[in-house]
């Protein structure tokens, strides 16, 4: 399929899902405007495949690691109960005021506590167990933060990894220096081969993959 025909049908997804909220177009844009990597937003498609999911699977506890802008944090706000929980932890202290700016005018704001730092220092503080979790943060510790929440989310539970695909890159030799490809590999790898578990990727966007807890 050429790159135009492609574009299209990518058009015509859109126009038949569910919109965005106003918010979520306000956020789309002023992350276009003011971040140096918009891209790296959830974005319509896979957002409103997340609510889907919350809408599915009814969580009561929801952990993401990376919220960026809080675009997929709203999304998973959306979907789910109205006595969800969702913590959702950023690294970069600089997008605090752009992420809480947009959270702010949420009426699911109540729903959801941001943290901000390190992952692995702040996930063991959380005492939570939880029945989903979306991983879309530094893909060199992708491992590690399987490791680290994997005893914390609950029989029957789902992990979603974004960016599991990563452009295609995980198809090549990377060259030693590319620790997010190399880091995504490894990943890759090690969930195919994690008996405890049943996974699926889902080629959407940049590569999604469904773990779901035995």
């Amino acid at each position: 399929m050429d790159k135009e025909r492609l574009e299209a049908l990518e058009d015509y997804v859109l126009q038949h899902i569910d919109e965005e909220s106003d918010l979520l177009k306000q956020l789309d844009r002023d992350a276009h405007v003011n971040l140096l990597r918009p891209r790296m937003l959830s974005g319509h498609l896979q957002g409103r495949i997340l609510k889907m999911f919350c809408r599915l699977l009814n969580p009561r506890h929801i952990l993401e690691i990376g919220t960026y802008t809080g675009y997929a944090t709203l999304c998973l706000a959306e979907g789910a109960a109205h006595d969800a929980e969702i913590h959702t932890i950023e690294v970069n202290d600089e997008l605090e005021d752009f992420i809480l700016k947009h959270l702010h005018k949420s009426k699911l704001k109540d729903k959801i506590h941001l943290h901000i730092g390190d992952a692995m220092r702040i996930i063991p503080t959380i005492d939570c167990i939880f029945d989903l979790v979306f991983i879309d943060a530094n893909k060199r510790h992708y491992v590690e933060y399987y490791d680290l929440i994997f005893d914390k989310v609950r029989s029957g539970g789902l992990i979603i990894a974004d960016n599991t695909l990563w452009d295609g890159k995980v198809l090549d030799e990377p060259h030693h220096t590319d620790k997010q490809t190399i880091g995504i590999q490894i990943f890759n790898e090690k969930i195919a081969k994690d008996e405890r578990v049943e996974k699926v990727i889902l080629p959407i966007r940049d590569g999604l993959t469904l773990i779901w807890k035995k």
